[in-house]
Order: C-alpha cells, then structure tokens, then sequence
C-alpha cells in the first residue's frame, strides 16, 4: 500500500498539498490494509467539483468498485489504476446517477487493456440492465473484436447477477455482504460492508435512516454514510420546484440523523459522501448536534489507508470555473 500511495501521489502532484488525518485504532496490528478512495462524492447536478458516486476499495490485489456514476473512467485514470485490474462492480441500486458510468468502465476498460469478462452485482433488474448494454453496444463490441483492433473478445463480455441480502462475494480473506437500505420507493436498495484482513468499512448506498444499516455496520472501523443538508438544498438548488425537493429529502439522511447512526456505530472515523447539495457549508456543525466523534466530509480523490491507524489523505483538485449561467 505505501507503493501505491507513492505511485499516486507523484501522478496526481499534491504530494506537498496532501494533509492526513490520522486516528489510532485499537486492537492487532496487520500487515494488510484497506484503502478506499472516494472517486466521486456528488449526486445527479454534473458539476466539476463532484463528480457521480462511486467509490474504490482495494484489498490486497482485489480493487473493488462500488457504484459506477459520471466520471468514474476519469477518476480511474487520474489514480493510474489500470482498468484490467477492476475485479468487480457492486451496485447498491440502479438510480442513473449510479449507473451511468458503466458504459464507459466497460467500454474503455476492455479498449484500454481489460481482457476478462466484467463482473457485475447488484439489485434485482441489474442483470437485465447489462445484457441490454451488451446489446446496444455491438456495433462497436463486434467492430473492436472482429474487424478493427481484433480485442480479446472475453474482455467484452459481462457477467452480471442479481444479487439479495447476504453475503456477495468472498475470496479468501476477503468477503463483501450485501445488505437492505430503505431508499424507498426505490427498492430493492443496498448498502456493503467490506471485511479484510480484521479490518471494515461500511458504505451506506442511498437510504433514510436504517436500523439494518446500524446492525451491518457494527464494529466496522468505517462508515461511510450519503447524507443532504435539507436547508442548503431547499435553499440553493433551483432546478427543482420545492415539492420535487421535499421528495428527494424524504429518500434522504439529513446531518442530524447521519449522526445519530453513526453514535449508534461508533466507527472509528464517519465520512460523507454522496453529498446533497454538492456545496453544503453546515454539515458538520449540523452532525455535532449528535455525533461529537472523528468526522470527514469526503471530497473527490479522497483516500483512506485502513491498518494499525486510519489515513486520510485528501488531495487538491484543479476544476475548470463553472459555465455562467
């Protein structure tokens, strides 16, 4: 892991810019960590600062992909990550703003060096969604494979399963479980915990409150929970009429309740990400109403190393000014 972070620190050229949290953590010491890496903190508005959901958990040889939203391909790349090296994308429900960057990790990925099959899981529909993908992308899967480049034809191919409560994945040391978040009405909505070498993290996918999410997250050392400043969004965001606003809060975790879960968890560090609006100012001040415990606000490129302690590198960003309006 210290390779890796050398390797991205001098790609991304912020190594003197780079400013750690580190909490101790309690308990053995392990050689292997944890490293999650936010790749895009914001939700549907496409703006520069906060690119679609998704975030990138590496254990070990195994790289993670947990959502799929706008720019993950560009995150990807900025971090050097080959995209042959992705072993699996989990889906935690097939909202667009988590869904719509798969056509890109799937296509690019295979053009740019991925010669295995990509693995996807996800709520039920998620395998339907991904043979209709194969299909609208023939043309170009059959040009790439038997015409043009002549791609390793496995390379395009998906395996997709729907997938319910439980246990998803497991290899070795490994394991990834799946579990019911209420996002209603959109449902079947998930969230993941990931466990590796005595260490976790807890990714809340998109809910309200949830007591199942309080339950899978126990002992984790991270919880990283989506969460939206109701006043900020109210207030700023105008391309909602207020009633489509009060249905998108009532999906929603706002600060207060965010944390009251994370009180009930006790993680060793919370972090938001999915973060409604994108340019919330009052989350934390909001959150110390409840949870008075180590607390991040997730940016995008954000890093955290999970070992004997917990890591958190944040990493500056050039975004191009937003266009007038």
């Amino acid at each position: 892991m210290s390779a890796l972070r050398s390797r991205r620190g001098l790609w991304l050229r912020s190594v003197p810019l780079l400013t750690a949290l580190i909490v101790s953590l309690a308990g053995p010491a392990h050689s292997q960590n944890l490293e999650v890496t936010l790749l895009g903190t914001g939700y549907p508005r496409p703006v520069m600062e906060r690119f679609g959901p998704s975030i990138l958990i590496e254990a070990g040889k195994e790289k993670l992909l947990f959502d799929c939203g706008r720019g993950v391909t560009q995150r990807l790349y900025q971090l050097k990550v080959p995209f042959g090296e992705v072993t699996a994308l989990f889906l935690t429900h097939l909202h667009s703003d988590h869904i719509v960057g798969i056509p890109d990790v799937y296509l690019t990925g295979w053009l740019l060096g991925r010669t295995t099959p990509l693995r996807v899981w996800g709520p039920t529909g998620t395998a339907e969604m991904m043979s209709h993908l194969e299909q609208a992308y023939q043309f170009d899967i059959q040009t790439r494979r038997d015409v043009d480049e002549k791609l390793p034809g496995q390379g395009a191919v998906v395996v997709a399963k729907d997938i319910e409560q439980g246990v998803v994945y497991q290899n070795n040391d490994l394991r990834v479980t799946a579990f019911a978040v209420d996002h209603s009405p959109v449902k079947p909505a998930f969230g993941y915990r990931v466990d590796y070498a005595g260490h976790s993290v807890v990714l809340s996918g998109d809910t309200r409150y949830s007591e199942n999410l309080i339950h899978f997250s126990q002992g984790a050392d991270i919880l990283i929970h989506e969460v939206i400043d109701p006043e900020a969004y109210l207030a700023g965001d105008r391309l909602f009429s207020p009633e489509m606003k009060q249905k998108v809060i009532a999906h929603h975790t706002n600060p207060e309740q965010a944390g009251t879960i994370f009180n009930k968890v006790k993680p060793k560090l919370a972090v938001y990400s999915h973060i409604v609006p994108f340019n919330a100012p009052d989350l934390v001040a909001h959150t110390r109403k409840t949870y008075p415990r180590p607390l991040e606000v997730g940016e995008d490129l954000m890093s955290i190393e999970i070992g004997d302690k917990v890591n958190v590198h944040r990493s500056e960003i050039v975004c191009a000014p937003p266009p007038p309006r």
